[in-house]
């Protein structure tokens, strides 16, 4: 057995390993938008008891009995430990994503985007981006269908040269008095030809936010009227479908609702032209199956404003109701990362989910809501902040609690571009909320589950099906930076089960039993009880590290520029998980009893 301790930032991280030659049986590691079978290891790092050599039986007994005094002598020195429990109903689903509920934005800034001084979009845009770097096609591939959206604050600007534009086709220039400081800018359809072949490339699926202010005039500061001019769009469709080229979502404006961001319309106005522009999609993809979906208003979520738009719009005219959010403050706000881990702030981002689905349970229950654009911090995000270990906090939390309120996908800005990027702008290197995505995506399935926490309010959890396989998988989140957590899943799908005979309802038999175990399940078909945990930490307890650690090891590119597998560790199902301050973890419970919600 071997010891070990280690300090980071202010708290004592302990690990106790015990090394056994082991046959363990294989187990379908997540990696790469794939699932992968290495050759067993005969030393793998384990709490299997059950599952060891008869030869080793009697020693590892032994060493169950003075483990825990050990562990609770040498972290009772360093931090406390404190029980919780995890409740998740396994009876039914309470929500449902979309397949690929993870969505990355690429934008239109230019390289002189500036705020604070500092200019870090580089070479991000849409207008400029290297799509031939290795790096980038190998990050979006990682997903198997990465979801992108296409848009941003400029994105009502942009205009499209196809169908023979009045003035030349030029980029992005700053312009006093322009809209957000910048001239209307121009996508050639070369340009769209290339950005079309990276999504064919990595099978993307993509999502395009169309300029909603073409053909509108300025009646008032910051108030544009009028009726859309539709004719720059058509023809950019149609060349768009004469090419073969496939949009999953055409997505009308850019934070326009409400009071709006630099240019507002009022809703009245808004839901005329989306029929107006549904009435155009069905014209043009009339022969094709499925037709794109149409998206709108893509803004701050306006209560008033959003009900208008659905009444005034219609039945089925739009598909998803699209919303922001930029829930922490200013770039350079000082409060970012406190707000980060502050459990009582994390809770009021519900607000906007409740009410939004109030909203469409109300006015238009043909309607699902998407995030078409979370940053967290706005003013292109903070600077070593957005694009380090701390923000996983806030962005695994966020997906968490989006599902929970039945949205159907969240797009996070940026792919690249900006601080909050997930991939670095300069060198196109994963930032570590990247990897939290990608977990995401490999680990949680589409079903969520009601789950509560019996314990403190720094420990947060979600719960959903296993993606690609049974049981479920939960994320345990650890804002505390002293406590360790000692936390038991527990399974409320039966409230009367089934012993000896009898049915028992929730007493003193079930009682005792969700005390002695982890969870309460079924045996699995082999006999084995095994759970598989990934948990994420940062490098050196710095939690500005753009380095995340995965069970201890650093998350980087292979030689070859590929994304790393996920490994995880095997631990006995029935024994505690213990989840260290300011930490995240995966657990997957294949033996979980949800087939009722999870088939």
């Amino acid at each position: 057995m071997l010891a070990s301790a280690e300090l980071a930032g202010s708290s004592h991280f302990i690990s106790f390993i015990i090394i056994i030659d082991v046959v363990i049986p294989k187990k379908q590691h997540v990696g790469q938008g794939r699932k992968v079978s290495p050759n067993t290891d005969p030393k793998i790092w384990t709490y299997a008891p059950d599952l060891q050599p008869e030869p080793f039986l009697r020693l590892q007994r032994k060493m169950w009995i003075f483990l825990p005094f050990l562990v609770c002598s040498w972290l009772g020195l360093a931090q406390d430990i404190e029980d919780a429990s995890v409740r998740v109903r396994g009876t039914s689903i309470i929500a449902e994503t979309d397949d690929n509920f993870i969505c990355a934005t690429l934008d239109w800034w230019p390289p002189d985007k500036c705020n604070y001084g500092n200019c870090p979009w580089g070479e991000a845009s849409v207008l400029n981006l290297d799509l031939n770097h290795p790096l980038l096609a190998n990050a979006m591939k990682a997903f198997g269908n990465l979801r992108i959206r296409i848009g941003g604050t400029l994105q009502d600007q942009v205009v499209y040269d196809v169908g023979g534009l009045e003035y030349p086709c030029l980029p992005f220039q700053k312009e006093d008095g322009g809209l957000f400081g910048f001239s209307k800018g121009c996508l050639k359809m070369e340009r769209w030809d290339e950005l079309n072949q990276l999504f064919i490339k990595t099978g993307a699926i993509v999502t395009f936010g169309l300029n909603a202010l073409h053909g509108r005039h300025q009646v008032s500061k910051g108030v544009w009227g009028g009726p859309w001019n539709y004719t720059n769009a058509y023809n950019f469709i149609k060349y768009t479908m004469t090419k073969g080229y496939k949009v999953d979502s055409w997505e009308f404006g850019n934070e326009l609702s409400g009071s709006g961001v630099g240019a507002r319309v009022n809703a009245q106005q808004y839901a005329e032209d989306l029929i107006n522009l549904k009435s155009l999609l069905t014209q043009l993809y009339k022969d094709s199956f499925p037709q794109p979906l149409l998206l709108a208003p893509g803004g701050f979520f306006d209560q008033p404003w959003y009900t208008q738009l659905l009444h005034d719009s219609g039945p089925r005219i739009v598909d998803a109701l699209t919303h922001h959010i930029y829930n922490l403050g200013a770039g350079v706000d000082p409060n970012l990362v406190s707000r980060i881990l502050d459990p009582a702030h994390s809770d009021s981002f519900a607000k906007t989910f409740v009410n939004l689905q109030l909203v469409i349970q109300n006015s238009g229950p043909w309607a699902s809501a998407w995030v078409g654009e979370a940053g967290g911090a706005y003013n292109s995000g903070g600077k070593l902040i957005s694009d380090t270990f701390v923000n996983s906090f806030w962005y695994l939390d966020q997906l968490g609690m989006a599902s929970m309120y039945n949205t159907k996908v969240y797009c996070r800005q940026t792919l690249i571009g900006g601080y909050y990027s997930l991939l670095n702008t300069s060198t196109f290197i994963p930032n570590p909320d990247y990897y939290s995505a990608l977990l995401w995506h490999q680990l949680m399935g589409k079903g969520v589950l009601a789950t509560k926490v019996m314990g403190s309010q720094y420990l947060r959890a979600y719960a959903h099906c296993s993606r690609g396989e049974a049981g479920i998988t939960v994320l345990l989140i650890n804002l505390s930076n002293t406590t360790t957590f000692s936390v038991s899943v527990e399974n409320d799908m039966n409230l009367n089960l089934h012993f000896g005979g009898k049915f028992h309802k929730e007493g003193s038999i079930i009682h005792s039993l969700k005390k002695k175990f982890a969870w309460v399940g079924k045996l699995a078909s082999n006999g084995s009880e095994q759970r598989y945990e990934y948990h994420l930490a940062p490098k050196d307890g710095y939690l500005r590290s753009q380095t995340m650690l995965l069970n201890g090891r650093p998350l980087e590119l292979t030689d070859t520029g590929e994304i790393p597998s996920f490994e995880p560790i095997l631990v006995n199902a029935f024994s505690k998980i213990l989840i260290d301050p300011l930490s995240i973890a995966f657990i997957t419970l294949p033996n979980f009893e949800a087939a009722a919600a999870c088939s």
